[in-house]
């Protein structure tokens, strides 16, 4: 479904990566909100929020519904799956089936914020995880039907980093909401995250260094090989292995020297958790759950669901660098938010537009001389 995790260099700097996986392509669009950017967010029956950005920042998005051909929604119907601020603040939508259900009721005459909206209030209002911690205690929030999901309820859990390396888990589990503080910075999906820490109780074991001699009685065993110490990482591609080898990889990989380097790093770790189509597979009667999304095609003309990374994303926090991957392209897409300083208008780019064929290096070498 979803892996993300933070990373730090040498020096000590913050940067962040995550995919996403589905089964169905959704319409996602590349945004910018700029400073002073006017939000509404409204729940049928509640008071509506209004919220006016104070920070800039750029986000993966989707439309609440499915546009019509041709049609592009427009700025203030897009919810942000994915985003950076100009603050070095960092917002993740990630899939979470057992959100749903029996919500506490809300105080008349407040304002509730939908949890469709967090990813834009919490970008576009703060500059730490402290601060989005504070405000949520004060400020309701509640799931609601998405119709661009088939009017599924709000299925996802939301995590939080800041550039100090603070990370804050928010997730709804079957209506009741906790806020988790991140002492990882690691999350997938289900079960709960809480459980995600307890289940690291068994891994004590985990270490980097190869173990590549052993002796058996008289016999002296030697690995042929270096890489045995991943041995015990678990191989599946369920949220519970993939929590633990991204704990695993985000503790051990090397800590680059330069900022430059550090996101060629984190590019290898999230690499590991890429997923092509086809690599798992669902049939109807199987009994996996996957987001539906009607009126969208799940990209091929199989007669099953099979999971794939739909987008990668790595950001540096420190630089305000988001780099973004589609599923056609090999390569990332890097935007630098201080670049758009002085914009005053959102922009938005159809995510297809980001997909680019590899760097063709052909004339390079016909014109190198030996």
């Amino acid at each position: 479904m979803c892996t993300s995790l933070s990373y730090r260099d040498a020096a000590g700097k913050v940067y962040f990566g995550r995919t996403l996986e589905l089964s169905v392509d959704l319409p996602y669009r590349l945004a910018f909100f700029p400073a002073g950017f006017a939000f509404t967010s409204h729940i049928t029956g509640y008071a509506a929020l209004e919220y006016a950005a104070k920070n800039a920042f750029f986000a993966v998005t989707m439309p609440a519904h499915v546009p019509k051909p041709g049609a592009e929604p427009a700025p203030s119907e897009l919810k942000v799956l994915e985003g950076l601020n100009d603050k070095g603040l960092t917002f993740s939508l990630l899939s979470y089936p057992a959100a749903g259900g029996d919500q506490p009721p809300v105080a008349p005459g407040r304002s509730v914020l939908s949890a469709s909206d967090l990813g834009s209030w919490a970008l576009s209002q703060f500059s730490t995880v402290a601060e989005v911690k504070a405000a949520l205690a004060d400020q309701p929030l509640m799931l609601e039907a998405l119709p661009i999901l088939g009017g599924a309820v709000s299925p996802f859990h939301y995590v939080v980093h800041d550039a100090s390396g603070s990370c804050l888990v928010v997730e709804f589990h079957r209506g009741v909401m906790s806020v988790y503080d991140n002492p990882v910075g690691v999350m997938t999906n289900g079960p709960e995250f809480s459980w995600h820490l307890t289940n690291l109780d068994n891994y004590t074991f985990l270490s980097n260094v190869d173990r590549s001699r052993a002796t058996f009685g008289a016999y002296e065993a030697v690995q042929p090989d270096s890489g045995i110490a991943t041995v015990g990482l678990p191989a599946s591609n369920t949220s519970v292995g993939r929590f633990v080898r991204a704990v695993y990889y985000a503790q051990y990989a090397e800590k680059a020297p330069t900022p430059d380097r550090a996101l060629t790093t984190l590019a290898h770790i999230m690499n590991n958790f890429d997923r092509p189509r086809g690599i798992t597979i669902d049939y109807p009667d199987g009994g996996a759950g996957h987001l539906e999304v009607r009126g969208l095609s799940t990209g091929g003309s199989e007669p099953y669901a099979t999971e794939y990374s739909c987008w990668t994303s790595l950001a540096d926090l420190d630089r305000r660098l988001l780099l973004v991957r589609g599923y056609g392209s090999l390569n990332f897409s890097r935007l630098d938010l201080t670049a758009f300083a002085g914009v005053d208008q959102p922009r938005v780019l159809p995510f297809s537009r980001l997909d680019a064929a590899a760097v063709d290096t052909t004339g390079v070498l016909r014109g190198a001389r030996v």
